[in-house]
């Protein structure tokens, strides 16, 4: 069989990618703080789950205490066996109220629960979601309320920016969001086409009105991937969703090691594929032919298939330097990217033989199994 047969589809793939209209590949989509905007935050109440989350939830409290006039900043406590409650209530922010969490009820994943919780206390017009090891810098509530309102939005959320200092981060964190934009590009998911709906769960602000129209939390309550969820569910309720990158939102938690990225990715993996074993190997066929075929076929001693791989190659790094350039980093990185694939294509793997296996996904010390199982 002829090696053409191996290189041309990653070639046409790639060549695709570069050229399609809503350039999934791009940074466009993005938003920032606006330290100088004069808005008032008096009508957004910020809804925190947390679950031992001692390293993070004072940075967490001392930024939103720099944003402005907040109206209630609402923690609620999942159960934690570390000192997170404790440390937060040394914040001493006159606006913080902890809720003591209580026990998961069957059926619903952890974060949700806490959420829906938290939004019981919830009685303003706006609700902003965070996650407890997310910084924002100052300004940027008031950039998101400004968004939401100026464009007449139900939900905008920012893609955090992942902590990038050790070599698995490095190598691996700037792909997962490049892979993430592949896969849910944000242009698409921005527009009012239900065909893809997409959030980034770290940092959401809502219309409260509308997140009570959907049924609040229990809508999706064993949603393993409940931002894109709960896009889902504001789009199908006729709402808009904007979702952008952002430099302005911070996470703080560590993935220092392989295996840590590893057990992120596994955890909702085959959930995103739909646990679909016909979804699961034409993943494995695209991502072979895309990342893997086009670095073998380099090494084969025919001129016009060489080039046609070194083609290949060449718009695969093109594709990822806007990612790179986003978050400052060495364009060189581009050049790993069909290890970064082949990595991320094994997590992959991995999270449908936990499934198989009836592990489920792990997170926090909680295993959660396929919703109907």
């Amino acid at each position: 069989m002829s090696a053409y047969w191996f290189v041309l589809p990653g070639f046409l793939i790639w060549f695709s990618i570069l050229l399609l209209p809503w350039r999934p590949w791009s940074t466009r989509e993005s938003l920032d703080a606006e330290p100088d905007l004069s808005t008032s935050l008096a009508s957004v109440s910020v809804l925190i789950p947390a679950r031992n989350e001692q390293e993070v939830i004072a940075r967490t409290l001392s930024s939103l205490s720099q944003q402005g006039d907040l109206k209630e900043i609402i923690l609620i406590d999942d159960q934690s066996t570390d000192d997170t409650a404790e440390l937060a209530g040394q914040s001493r922010l006159d606006n913080l109220t902890i809720v003591n969490g209580s026990p998961l009820p069957a059926g619903w994943s952890g974060k949700l629960w806490a959420l829906e919780q938290g939004l019981q206390n919830v009685k303003t017009e706006y609700t902003l979601l965070l996650d407890a090891d997310i910084e924002l810098a100052p300004g940027t509530i008031k950039a998101l309320l400004k968004k939401l309102e100026d464009e007449n939005q139900d939900l905008v959320s920012l893609m955090a920016y992942l902590r990038m200092q050790s070599f698995w981060e490095l190598l691996l964190m700037p792909a997962f969001i490049y892979f993430f934009k592949l896969l849910y590009p944000f242009a698409i998911a921005n527009s009012k086409s239900h065909l893809i709906s997409a959030a980034a769960g770290g940092c959401i602000l809502i219309k409260t009105k509308k997140l009570e129209a959907i049924g609040g939390f229990d809508a999706l309550k064993d949603a393993l991937i409940d931002d894109c969820s709960l896009a889902r569910h504001i789009k199908q309720a006729d709402g808009r969703t904007w979702v952008g990158l952002s430099h302005s939102a911070i996470s703080h938690r560590s993935y220092d090691t392989l295996e840590t990225i590893w057990d992120m990715v596994a955890r909702t993996a085959y959930t995103q594929l739909h646990y679909s074993v016909s979804l699961l190997f034409l993943c494995t066929i695209l991502m072979l032919l895309a990342f893997v075929l086009p670095v073998v076929t380099l090494f084969v001693m025919d001129l016009p298939i060489l080039l046609v791989s070194v083609f290949a190659y060449l718009m695969m790094m093109i594709s990822y330097l806007p990612t790179l350039k986003y978050y400052k980093l060495n364009p060189l990185w581009a050049g790993t990217l069909p290890v970064t694939g082949a990595l991320y294509l094994c997590m992959t793997w991995s999270s449908a033989i936990r499934h198989w296996r009836g592990t489920g996904a792990v997170w926090k010390n909680r295993a959660y199994l396929r919703p109907e199982e």
